[in-house]
């Protein structure tokens, strides 16, 4: 069942990350790290579904959304770029995606953060974050989506990574065997992965590699 909700607020998070904030329907419900179909409430647009997170907390009386625009592409995330309070959309039912199992190491790359979002604001609140570690890779530092929040984050372990900008403190290069091998001390905890698919596959069979468990990583449904 599709819901129609109003926009009720937009902001630039990165360069080209905006954070949409919408109306909540009555007894929708979610978990953190789940995701949604959502498309335009407009015409021409009402058939073009794509899935976004929540990054908003279960208990909000809004739903929030952290998209990575695309306004040389001309779909989607490039109208969505150019939404305004009022605007509205449709969104369907939640479903899978990636649920929190158990303290670990969340992996992410890019716009593949965005599942991660509302499950380290869960556990922040909780104060349920000691333990746990985000690995988080991008092309340039001004990619980092909600870098100073990750960081602010008390008990959170962040570990930022680029790969194409030579002049960065950071660390660099890609999240290979080698860098896990380096930066990953316990391989018998749980793993979160999500990013561009070939990273989902190479990581995730690093990670195997390394002798985490299969069961123990966990992926986008």
């Amino acid at each position: 069942m599709a819901h129609s909700v109003a926009v009720l607020s937009t902001e630039n998070v990165t360069h080209n990350v905006v954070r949409l904030t919408v109306e909540k329907p009555d007894g929708y419900d979610y978990k953190p790290g789940q995701a949604t179909d959502v498309a335009l409430d407009r015409d021409d647009w009402r058939d073009e579904q794509r899935p976004f997170t929540f990054t908003s907390l279960t208990d909000a009386d809004h739903l929030e959304f952290t998209i990575k625009v695309y306004p040389d592409h001309d779909g989607v995330t490039e109208q969505i770029g150019k939404l305004k309070k009022g605007d509205r959309l449709l969104i369907d039912e939640p479903w899978g995606a990636i649920q929190y199992k158990g303290p670990g190491v969340f992996v992410a790359g890019g716009a593949g953060v965005t599942p991660f979002i509302a499950i380290l604001r869960d556990l922040q609140r909780k104060g349920a974050l000691s333990g746990q570690t985000l690995i988080f890779s991008n092309s340039t530092e001004r990619d980092i989506i909600l870098r100073d929040e990750f960081e602010a984050m008390d008990g959170l372990d962040c570990l930022f990574t680029v790969t194409d900008q030579d002049d960065s403190p950071l660390a660099r290069g890609l999240v290979d065997r080698e860098f896990l091998k380096t930066h990953v001390a316990d391989f018998s905890q749980d793993f979160y992965v999500c990013g561009p698919p070939k990273m989902i596959d190479a990581v995730t069979e690093d990670l195997k590699a390394l002798g985490a468990d299969p069961d123990s990583v966990v992926l986008e449904d």
